[in-house]
């Protein structure tokens, strides 16, 4: 058996402060306006892809989630899988040209390729599972194809099969800049400060819902760009203010200015979207009881403690800093019961192994004022969270062993579905 040419890569969520919404070329996927995004921990959210090229593939295919899909389907797979085969046709013109033997350059651009690819989490649930998969896939090919570009250069790539997709190319706080070319080539994301900049920031994502969402995000987009009124103020005067203001917070570990710009930020996007003809609300009564709480939370603490931020979906990002994570999990896992149903790993308490085991959730409320608070709030029914997940500002794509790759020795996915 000859050399395996195989790249296996895990590649994060990330979950935007400044919303992207609405697109100016749909086709390239160049945004209406910049964005910016906080990396999450690849511990709890993250997409893990193989990718192998060979000669005696006679076929691009692809199994997500252990079942195989059509490649030729999404238009968008094809270009971003398109878009690093020419990368890498150039490279190996340019190995030719540097007088490298032809029979030493692989030619990996001719070869059809196996793409096996799985999240650990709902897809199409509002948890961004299109960014950290096509995050992933780009990485995957940059390393498979050994392709010499930044990795802002490939996040152009990314970008083209999802918009967000290009942001999950870096860890820690990231911009993706919407540029002005028509031919999107200034369209891409830049690191805005790394992971290890502010350690105490955490995140705790309660999961309302982990059905799939009933209007896309791109179609959702379409139809504001259409038909909303607010939305062209809010790319022509409010984003880029709030761009430049998000990243002063940043630099400045400034929480409470973090908190006040993301939660404006979400309600912003949420009001374009009810302000959408037809209508579009992607938040679900649980979804506005959670707003209601982190207000009171912070009323509460007398400062802004707690910032919550929704993405196209009724799950809930909440983002404090680690002194105040404590009493947020107790307070949810008070307000919002599990099922007796429910998994037993549905709720991750703690990846840092300083909050209550699963089966204590609930039932402790260490600070008074947050006790009052939830007897004042009162308990939800049970499974209205389906989900709590407790994590903190993570990395960008990794590539990972090949001990850790999806596809067996015939390239093939060890896990499929029957």
């Amino acid at each position: 058996m000859g050399k395996v040419h195989e790249a296996t890569v895990s590649a994060p969520v990330n979950i935007a402060v400044i919303k992207y919404w609405g697109k100016r070329d749909s086709a390239l996927i160049l945004p209406t306006n910049s964005s910016l995004s906080v990396t999450l921990s690849q511990d709890h959210l993250s997409t893990r892809t193989t990718i192998r090229a060979s000669p005696d593939f006679p076929a691009d295919r692809l199994w997500l989630n252990g079942v195989e899909e059509d490649i030729s389907a999404s238009k968008r797979l094809v270009n971003s899988i398109t878009t690093a085969r020419k990368l890498r046709e150039a490279l190996e013109e340019k190995q030719r040209k540097d007088g490298i033997p032809a029979e030493s350059v692989v030619p990996l651009s001719k070869w059809s390729i196996h793409v096996c690819s799985e999240n650990n989490f709902p897809t199409a649930a509002g948890l961004a599972s299109s960014a950290s998969g096509y995050a992933a896939l780009v990485s995957a090919l940059g390393a498979l194809y050994d392709l010499p570009q930044s990795t802002s250069e490939l996040s152009r790539v990314a970008r083209v099969g999802s918009g967000s997709a290009c942001r999950s190319m870096f860890g820690g706080f990231v911009a993706w800049q919407a540029g002005v070319a028509d031919d999107g080539n200034d369209s891409l994301a830049v690191q805005v400060a790394n992971r290890q900049h502010w350690p105490e920031l955490q995140a705790l994502i309660l999961v309302a819902s982990d059905r799939k969402k009933a209007i896309s995000s791109t179609a959702g987009m379409q139809t504001t760009v259409e038909t909303s009124s607010l939305f062209a103020e809010r790319v022509r005067t409010v984003v880029p203010q709030r761009m430049e203001a998000m990243k002063t917070a940043i630099a400045n570990r400034d929480f409470e200015n973090f908190a006040e710009i993301t939660m404006r930020d979400s309600n912003q996007f949420h009001a374009v979207c009810l302000d959408t003809y037809p209508p579009i609300s992607y938040m679900n009564d649980t979804s506005r009881a959670i707003v209601g709480l982190i207000h009171a939370f912070n009323a509460a603490r007398g400062r802004i403690a707690a910032a919550y931020t929704y993405d196209a979906g009724p799950n809930a990002v909440i983002y404090a800093l680690k002194d105040d994570m404590r009493d947020l999990v107790e307070l949810f896992t008070f307000c919002f019961p599990r099922e007796e149903s429910m998994l037993a790993d549905a709720f991750y308490p703690d990846p840092f192994g300083v909050f209550a085991l699963p089966e204590e959730a609930g039932q402790r409320l260490t600070d008074p004022a947050v006790a009052r608070l939830a007897d004042t709030a009162g308990k939800y029914p049970a499974g209205s969270v389906r989900r709590i997940i407790h994590t903190e500002v993570g990395d960008g794509p990794r590539i990972l062993p090949a001990s850790q790759s999806l596809l067996s020795d015939v390239g093939m996915p060890k896990r499929a579905r029957e």
